[in-house]
C-alpha cells in the first residue's frame, strides 16, 4: 500500500516537473517575442538606436512620401536611408546633451502653440489632425523637442562658420540675380504718334502738332488709356498704352530714362525718336519703396541698483546728478564718472541716433515726450534709474540698410545650408557607429 502511494507521489512530481519546464520555455519564448520587438539596430558613440524607433521614422516617411504621391524606393533602400538619418540626428543630440541644450516644456509648449497658429489651427484641432494621421500627440511633441534641440546645435557648430563681407553684398546687389531680385518696377503708359522712314518736314511738324495736342489734353486731365487707344500707333495701343510691368533694364533705353525722370502719375511732354513723338505716363511703381524711420539722437546716464547700493540710494544719487546738470555741469563729463551704461558712457552717455521702437517702454516714452536739448527727470527702466538728453531728431531713409541686411540673410542662409552639409559629413566621419541589421 505504502510503495504504491510511493509511486503515484513519484509520478505526480515528474508530471509537475515536466509542467515547470514547459512552463519556463514558454516564459523563455514569450521574452524571445518581446525582444525581437524592441532590439538594438545601431550603436552610436555612447548611444543606440532601437528597432522601434526605426520602425516609427519608417512609417512616418511613407506618410510623407504617399502624401506627395511619390513612389517608394524598395524597402532596404528605405531602410538604409532612414537608419542613416536617425545615426546623423543621434550623433547631434549626444552633442546637445554635453553642450547643456535642453528645451524646457515652457519653451516646447510655446513652439507647439505656433506651429498650430501657422497651420490656422486651434491647438485642440492639430491634436485630433495628428491622432488622425496615427501620431500620438506624446510622440509629437517629443519630435519637436527633438528638432527644436537639432536647430540649436547646429545653430552653435554652423553660426561661428558663416561671415557675410560687405564685399559679398555689393557683389549680390551688382549681379545679374541681385538686380533681378532689388531693382524697381516700372509700369509705363505709352503713346507713339508715329513718322515714317525718312519723314518731310511737313510730316515731322503734324506729328509734333499732334503728340502737343494730346500732351496738353493729357495735363488737363484728359483719359490717358483712351487718347492711346484713339491715337497711338505704338504696339500697346488697344491696352492703352500699357506696357505692364517692367524693370529698366528691361525697358527700352529711351523709355528707361523717362521712368526714371518721371513721378508717379506724371506725364511727360513729346519726346522726339526716329520713331515719331512718344508721351509716357509713369502709372505706379514697385519694389524699391522707400522705407523711412524716426531716430532720436540721444544721451543718458544710467545708475543701476547692485548688490551694495539699494534702489532707494541709486534713486538718490540720480537725483544729486540731475540736480549737478541743471547747475550747469558739463552732461557727457557726469556721464563719464557714474553712468553704468559702459556701452555709451564712454562717449559721455552718447547712444547715438537710435531707433525708439528698439528701447524698452519706458524709456522710448520719456524721449519721445522730451524736447530738444532739454534733460529728463529722474525716471526708471527695468536696468535702473535714468536722466537722458534729447540731442536730435530726424526721419531716416533706411531703404539701402534694409534692402542690404535682406541680402545678408539670403546670402547667410545660402551659406548656412553649404556649411551645414560639410559639418554633417564630418561629425558623421569622426563618430563610432555599429549597424545591427
Amino acid at each position: 500500500m505504502m510503495k504504491g502511494l510511493k509511486r503515484i507521489a513519484l509520478a505526480s512530481l515528474c508530471v509537475l516537473s515536466m509542467g515547470s519546464t514547459a512552463i519556463s520555455a514558454q516564459a523563455d519564448s514569450v521574452e524571445l517575442d518581446r525582444v525581437e520587438l524592441d532590439r538594438i539596430v545601431a550603436k552610436v558613440d555612447q548611444d543606440v538606436i532601437m528597432k522601434s524607433e526605426l520602425d516609427a521614422r519608417m512609417d512616418a516617411v511613407r506618410r510623407q512620401l504617399a502624401a506627395k504621391n511619390i513612389t517608394l524606393p524598395p524597402e532596404d533602400v528605405l531602410q538604409k536611408q532612414v537608419l542613416e538619418q536617425l545615426v546623423l540626428e543621434n550623433i547631434q543630440i549626444q552633442m546637445g546633451k554635453r553642450g547643456g541644450i535642453h528645451i524646457d516644456d515652457w519653451s516646447l509648449n510655446d513652439a507647439i502653440a505656433r506651429i498650430a497658429e501657422r497651420n490656422q489651427l486651434t491647438l485642440q484641432e492639430f491634436k485630433e489632425n495628428l491622432e488622425r494621421d496615427g501620431v500620438p500627440f506624446s510622440q509629437a511633441r517629443e519630435e519637436i523637442r527633438k528638432e527644436m534641440i537639432l536647430n540649436r546645435v547646429r545653430q552653435r557648430q554652423i553660426a561661428q562658420r558663416v561671415q557675410i563681407s560687405e564685399q559679398e553684398i555689393d557683389n549680390f546687389l551688382n549681379s545679374p540675380e541681385g538686380l533681378s531680385q532689388t531693382q524697381t518696377e516700372y509700369r509705363l503708359g505709352h503713346i507713339l504718334i508715329a513718322t515714317p522712314d525718312n519723314p518731310s518736314p511737313e510730316q515731322v511738324q503734324a506729328a509734333e502738332k499732334q503728340a502737343s495736342e494730346l500732351a496738353k489734353l493729357l495735363q488737363n486731365g484728359g483719359d490717358f488709356q483712351a487718347l492711346a487707344i484713339a491715337n497711338s500707333q505704338g504696339q500697346n495701343a488697344l491696352e492703352g498704352g500699357d506696357l505692364g510691368w517692367k524693370k529698366a533694364n528691361q525697358l527700352p533705353t529711351l523709355f528707361a530714362e523717362q521712368a526714371l525722370k518721371l513721378d508717379s502719375g506724371e506725364t511727360s511732354a513729346p519726346v522726339r525718336s526716329p520713331a515719331g513723338f512718344h508721351i509716357f505716363k509713369l502709372m505706379d511703381t514697385r519694389g524699391q519703396e522707400v522705407i523711412v524711420q524716426d531716430q532720436i539722437h540721444v544721451r543718458h546716464i544710467l545708475i543701476k541698483p547692485n548688490e551694495i547700493r539699494s534702489n532707494l540710494e541709486a534713486q538718490k544719487l540720480i537725483e544729486k546728478i540731475y540736480d549737478r546738470v541743471n547747475a550747469g555741469e558739463d552732461f557727457g563729463a557726469l556721464a563719464k564718472v557714474y553712468s553704468d551704461d559702459t556701452a555709451s558712457a564712454l562717449n559721455g552717455g552718447d547712444m547715438d541716433w537710435v531707433d525708439p521702437n528698439t528701447l524698452v517702454p519706458e524709456f522710448k516714452t520719456v524721449m519721445n515726450l522730451i524736447p530738444q536739448n532739454q534733460v529728463s527727470e529722474p525716471f526708471r527702466t527695468t536696468y535702473g534709474w535714468h536722466i537722458l538728453e534729447v540731442m536730435g531728431k530726424r526721419k531716416s531713409d533706411i531703404s539701402n540698410q534694409v534692402r542690404r541686411n535682406q541680402v545678408r540673410e539670403l546670402l547667410g542662409n545660402r551659406k548656412f545650408e553649404e556649411e551645414l552639409q560639410v559639418w554633417l559629413r564630418e561629425i558623421r566621419d569622426q563618430a563610432y557607429v555599429e549597424s545591427q541589421l
